[in-house]
């Protein structure tokens, strides 16, 4: 299973490879060039952060479709936050927004784990729900670049050894969640759940405890998304993440993180929305025009859903093939009598009553 999900990751970086190659050689500019590059590694941070997410929650076999809302909530309320306290640290305000976007996944959580209802229900309407606190809150009133301390619009422009500072953030939450996933019996357990949630909770896994984590996690990572956002982007309205719940999903679902649960990681996701943000920069580029580029994400999405069916399907039909191999058990020479009193195989109930006196 590892081994072929390694493959369908080196897929998906070998795609992105040659989008950005021939990409390239049409507009050299479009990656040998200061901008170019900064724009290649900036451009995907923050809908790596939200995939990276969404990873884990679908990993448990759920959806999490509010995060675009969460992502726009969370954005408005580090702008007002810096309002209200100019001189409030960027480390208090990223921890608020955090805690906040992690309040709204928890809510999701709970009712998905309590209640018992669809999350694909659920999240649809906190999607709209938290959409509406934020127009209610924010009005036809934006937040401007002069609201915000300049240190702090900084970070979405910034470098480190000349990758962008949002990409290293990115990166970083990255490697955290997915050392996680692989290394933890928390990990491992959300994995399980995915696969069969009856099945995990027959053997004792806590599964509601994990999915309210896996919900919380991804609001979380929702709102520092928002912290970024606000970063990049220096404005923020009401307006702010809409329809960026639908680029997530694709983008996790692209990365080779199975829709029904139970496999995937989070190293295919981030690669999922590297490619598919790419794509979007490439096709105008070459002169595509803008609803192939829409055609073309929709065929990556399609394909790569098909393409975990016909995995899943090899899968069954090789491991039903090594059941039906096995050879069947046989008795100990000599007829002996199995272990434990058993009577051989064809015996009737007296058979067994005489082999046990």
């Amino acid at each position: 299973m590892r081994s072929v999900l390694r493959r369908r990751e080196a897929g998906i970086a070998l795609a992105l490879l040659v989008v950005i190659g021939v990409t390239t050689a049409v507009q050299p500019g479009f990656l040998l060039t200061a901008n170019g590059w900064r724009d290649l590694l900036l451009t995907p941070a923050i809908l790596v952060v939200l995939a990276v997410g969404q990873a884990v929650v679908v990993i448990t076999r759920n959806v999490d479709l509010s995060v675009g809302s969460v992502l726009g909530l969370t954005a408005y309320l580090t702008g007002r936050l810096f309002i209200a306290e100019p001189d409030l640290p960027i480390v208090v305000v990223t921890l608020v927004a955090v805690a906040a976007g992690a309040l709204l996944g928890l809510i999701n959580g709970s009712i998905v784990a309590f209640a018992r209802v669809p999350a694909l229900v659920i999240t649809l309407g906190t999607l709209y729900v938290y959409r509406g606190v934020t127009l209610t809150w924010a009005g036809s009133d934006r937040i401007d670049a002069a609201d915000m301390p300049h240190p702090f619009l900084a970070l979405g422009t910034q470098q480190v050894l000349g990758v962008p500072v949002l990409t290293v953030v990115a990166a970083i939450v990255l490697a955290a969640v997915a050392y996680y996933l692989h290394t933890s019996r928390g990990g491992r357990q959300l994995y399980a759940i995915g696969s069969d949630p009856d099945a995990a909770a027959l053997q004792g896994l806590p599964v509601r405890r994990r999915l309210l984590g896996a919900f919380a996690l991804g609001g979380a990572l929702a709102g520092l998304a928002g912290v970024m956002f606000a970063a990049r982007y220096g404005t923020v309205s009401s307006g702010a993440g809409l329809g960026m719940e639908l680029q997530v999903v694709g983008a996790v679902v692209v990365g080779g993180v199975a829709i029904f649960g139970g496999s995937g990681t989070v190293a295919g996701a981030a690669l999922g929305a590297m490619l598919l943000l790419t794509i979007n920069r490439a096709l105008p580029v070459v002169g595509i025009p803008d609803f192939w580029q829409r055609a073309v994400v929709g065929v990556l999405i399609i394909g790569a859903i098909a393409l975990d069916r016909v995995l899943a399907n090899r899968r069954s039909r090789r491991l039903a093939a090594e059941r039906d191999a096995d050879p069947p058990a046989t008795s100990p020479p000599g007829g002996a009598a199995p272990p434990g009193g058993a009577a051989p195989p064809g015996a009737g109930p007296n058979d067994r009553e005489e082999a046990t006196t």
